[in-house]
């Protein structure tokens, strides 16, 4: 079975990220037979340029460009729409899958044919390039819970079945939480999620991530987000009433301690 690799770059990338990323997903023992990598407004010369670089060396690299920056639900949506295999690799143009990933990742689907989305595990590094902490996920019957108060699945790590993400209603526009808001509807429908436990991929982090990842603003986004769960039936009133109490304390706290409390608490 053929698969796919939806990507998607807007104006602010650095094209140095961007050819690491491609690199990475064309360097792997088993290469995809296509990718669709979304241009979300306009880019930069830089970013045109190694595109254009990459598309020379790699024809199954295939662009759907977008006048205007539609951000990344929107734009996700639009390149799932244009993909042409059954299964789909997610990948971020500025992190790096492990030369394995996807040889670990098509074996699993083909094995679990149960299942409609995969992630596993990820590494951090920073931009200077110093190795961080992993980020584990939950397995098996563990996602039952963790889905209910925190995202199970690292989006950046994710392989799905087309087929299963757009009866779920296709990624949609909600910042920040376009994957969680997708697993949680897909979820509700009786998909079932898994993870790998092993790292899939390098992500690059900042210390921007824990201060975007903050505020009134993006609390109250969550408990939207919350009441959502509650009305798709993935929460109890107990379980809503906790997780709206969770998105609280983590969103308005200074952005700091926040990072503090992801960089000890959250990840291993």
């Amino acid at each position: 079975m053929p698969f796919s690799v939806l990507m998607s770059v807007y104006a602010k990338e650095n094209p140095q990220y961007l050819k690491e990323a491609l690199d990475s997903v064309f360097s792997q023992s088993l290469p995809p037979d296509e990718v669709v990598l979304v241009e979300d407004g306009r880019l930069t010369e830089g970013l045109y340029a190694e595109i254009r670089s990459q598309q020379r060396l790699h024809p199954q690299l295939k662009t759907v460009e977008l006048e205007e920056n539609q951000q990344l639900g929107r734009a996700l949506g639009i390149g799932l729409g244009q993909v042409s295999h059954p299964l789909v690799a997610r990948m971020d143009s500025d992190d790096i899958a492990v030369r394995e990933r996807f040889a670990v990742q098509y074996r699993y689907m083909m094995e679990h044919p149960e299942v409609s989305a995969v992630g596993g595990y990820i590494q951090e590094f920073d931009d200077a390039g110093t190795w961080k902490k992993v980020k584990e996920m939950p397995l098996g019957k563990e996602i039952d819970h963790y889905i209910r108060y925190r995202n199970p699945l690292n989006h950046m790590t994710v392989m799905f079945r087309r087929d299963a993400v757009m009866q779920a209603g296709n990624y949609q526009h909600f910042p920040f939480l376009e994957d969680y808001f997708l697993w949680s509807r897909m979820y509700a429908q009786g998909a079932k999620l898994a993870n790998i436990p092993q790292v899939l991929v390098h992500a690059r982090t900042s210390g921007n991530l824990f201060r975007r990842r903050g505020g009134a603003a993006y609390c109250r986004r969550y408990l939207k987000f919350r009441r959502i769960q509650r009305e798709l039936g993935i929460t109890n009133r107990r379980q809503f009433l906790k997780g709206c109490l969770l998105s609280i304390a983590i969103s308005l706290q200074p952005g700091w301690l926040r990072k503090r409390v992801y960089g000890v608490l959250l990840r291993k």
